[in-house]
């Protein structure tokens, strides 16, 4: 006979089985059958009770395996609730900046009134408190707006190292609608004019010391640009620019003209190396600039008190969005650095009292490569946030200088898979909840490692990778939410190579990294390599393409090919060039002044190889993959073998014991 609560059992079981499995997806529908079933006989069958039968399905769920997901909500719930709450916050505040077009200089000049006497930019140069980087900006807003410049056009900004009016140039243009173009200051040559076209620049503001480098292609900007100097420079005939120190003060300190500008509209572009060719103007749109700062600041727990240190630069996301945004965001005072220094590092945090710092993982491996010092420990610096810290130095760093919490995170520039670790996990570059994944829809798919096709099931969908197993990070692209958004490039067909169909589920749309990481049975990733024709180097993304289009116009060989290979020790990849030079005429010294003036420091290879050969693939490109295997190693290459030496920059043969000296730090890249 059914027992008396017969329907609530079934239901019971019926929402277990769905629950449990369906939405958790670690079990088969096999055994979503076999609750349903356990649950219609215990309860229909044997007139059990509903708690009874309760706990019996319960019990039978924990003995098949469910145990194993009862363990990782007990480990990963703190954790996920605190990533919840920060998530709400953030859908929240996007309704409310969407209704009122809230953008970032406005979310600034709210801050600035909150704290117009303190700190607000703090550098060798001097200090700026809220109240001046608030007049200053407007000076410039007010000038570029009575100059003609109006909402969508763009203006780019070439600055040497970081300067703290760096903030207040495209802060003060996009308070008049202006989108400034960052551009890298490394940058020379075809790749600088490609920067400032790809933009569509109309202006370029920039540094006297930049005035050579921009006469140098000034013939090769496509549109008639205007110049802006921002302090006193040599006559230049090329350029001829308006001098705007004298112009800006001039300029009055009041709000400019009201411009009406969408959250999710453009804020600034900033350049990305993507998988193949010159830089991409990748767009920073207000509601990303707010929702990754304050997606890191919060899981770092960071506040209005904060003095934040940021040797960063200031074109780049890391510290160009999430160390300017605490400043903007929170009201965090911000302390710049023209260019990093490893001596100065922590006498600077101690002298300007600062909380939180930023780094890219050279910089960890710089500083523990300092001798010992007492000021090692006598900040106060109590979290670090940044990305690339090396697994095996993590914890010898955070003993040695006392920092307590580092926030490692992973960021697409123009991507939505933004995540952090936010609890010191050695390794994680930042986590995805495995409780309820629907919540923040990333994670990582199969590929083909050698064609580099993404592996489906028989429905067309992408195989999820398992975990331990690598895969390529995507992040599923909802129309409408400017939290999932992907913003893309100024290029539409570079935007377009970035998206993946049939992702999640049939007729989807994803993000593709071109990242592949692993994730663990908690949720957290762990960083493996780049996809593609891209690698790491310095902290900055080279892109194979630009390089060998450089060393093909040069030498005018056949065949050439750049990869990144391991270097024991130092983070991410070194550049490595393959040229294949059959008559074994090639000019080195040639060929290093092409890449010099042509490239900047860090997309310059370090390693050279001749060859009189190399295999090919049938469709005859150079077998890429096994020569990055082979790496520099003259033990196992006997082809002639070059590296860079930084002392004399040049390259010189590559011995073994040279290459040993490498291996063990003796000779720097």
């Amino acid at each position: 006979m059914p027992g008396s609560n017969s329907n609530y059992i079934f239901r019971i079981a019926q929402s277990l089985s769905r629950t449990l499995y369906s939405v958790i997806d670690n079990m088969s529908l096999v055994k979503c059958g076999v609750f349903f079933g356990l649950g219609a006989i215990l309860s229909y069958g044997f007139g059990f009770s509903c708690q009874i039968t309760t706990l019996l399905i319960i019990a039978t769920y924990l003995a098949t395996g469910g145990w194993k997901f009862i363990w990782v909500v007990i480990n990963t719930l703190p954790r996920d609730a605190k990533a919840l709450k920060v998530l709400i916050k953030l859908k929240l505040a996007t309704k409310n900046h969407i209704q009122n077009n809230i953008t970032v200089p406005m979310i600034f000049t709210k801050t600035a009134k909150k704290h117009p006497s303190k700190p607000c930019l703090v550098s060798e140069e001097g200090t700026l408190t809220f109240e001046e980087v608030e007049n200053l900006s407007n000076q410039i807003a007010n000038y570029f707006y009575q100059a003609g410049y109006r909402k969508g056009d763009v203006v780019a900004l070439c600055f040497t190292e970081n300067r703290i009016q760096y903030v207040c140039y495209w802060l003060g243009l996009a308070k008049i609608g202006v989108v400034a173009a960052l551009i890298n200051y490394n940058q020379r040559d075809v790749a600088l004019s490609h920067s400032i076209n790809a933009a569509d620049s109309k202006a370029i503001i920039f540094t006297p010391d930049l005035s050579d480098a921009l006469a140098d292609v000034a013939s090769q900007i496509q549109n008639k640009v205007v110049f802006y100097c921002t302090g006193n420079m040599s006559p230049n005939q090329v350029l001829s620019p308006v001098m705007l120190q004298s112009e800006l003060a001039r300029s009055p300190t009041y709000p400019p003209p009201a411009v009406k500008v969408g959250y999710t509209e453009k804020l600034f572009y900033v350049f990305t190396s993507g998988t193949t060719g010159l830089p991409k103007a990748a767009i920073i749109s207000h509601s990303r600039f707010y929702y990754m700062t304050v997606g890191a600041t919060s899981l770092a727990n960071m506040t209005e008190k904060d003095v934040v240190y940021d040797t960063l630069p200031l074109y780049h996301t890391a510290g160009g969005v999430v160390g300017v945004g605490s400043m903007i965001v929170l009201g965090c005072t911000l302390v710049v650095r023209k260019k990093f220094s490893a001596s100065r590092f922590w006498e600077d945090c101690i002298q300007y009292n600062c909380t939180a710092a930023q780094y890219i993982g050279e910089i960890c491996r710089y500083l523990l490569a300092t001798p010992a010092k007492p000021t090692d420990n006598q900040h106060k610096v109590k979290v670090m946030f940044g990305n690339g810290l090396k697994p095996e130095i993590w914890k010898m760093f955070q003993d040695r200088f006392g920092v307590k919490q580092m926030g490692e995170f992973y960021g697409a520039t123009e991507g939505n898979c933004n995540t952090m670790n936010p609890d010191n996990t050695i390794g994680a570059v930042g986590f995805t909840t495995m409780i309820a994944p629907f919540l923040y829809p990333i994670t990582l798919i199969r590929f083909n490692k050698d064609t580099g096709e993404y592996l489906r099931d028989r429905n067309g969908i992408c195989i999820k990778s398992k975990p331990g197993e690598p895969g390529e990070l995507v992040g599923k692209i909802v129309k409408g939410d400017a939290l999932r958004e992907f913003d893309g490039y100024v290029n539409r067909q570079a935007t377009d190579k970035k998206v993946c169909p049939d992702v999640f589920k049939k007729g989807d749309l994803a993000f593709l990294t071109g990242d592949v990481l692993i994730m663990d049975k908690f949720g957290y990733f762990y960083f493996q390599d780049r996809t593609g024709d891209t690698f790491r180097w310095r902290g900055e993304n080279v892109s194979t393409y630009e390089v060998e289009s450089i060393i093909s116009h040069h030498i005018q060989l056949k065949d050439s090919v750049v990869y990144g290979v391991e270097v024991k020790g130092l983070e991410g990849k070194a550049g490595m060039a393959t040229i294949v030079d059959e008559h074994k005429n090639l000019d080195l010294l040639s060929l290093t002044k092409a890449l010099q003036k042509s490239l900047p420091p860090y997309a310059r290879p370090v390693f050279i190889r001749l060859a009189s050969e190399v295999d090919t693939t049938g469709t005859h490109k150079l077998k890429k993959v096994d020569l990055a295997k082979e790496g520099f190693n003259p033990n196992i290459i006997k082809d002639n073998l070059y590296y860079m030496n930084s002392k004399t920059q040049q390259y010189e043969p590559l011995t073994v014991q040279v290459y040993n000296d490498i291996c063990s730090g003796k000779i720097r890249l």
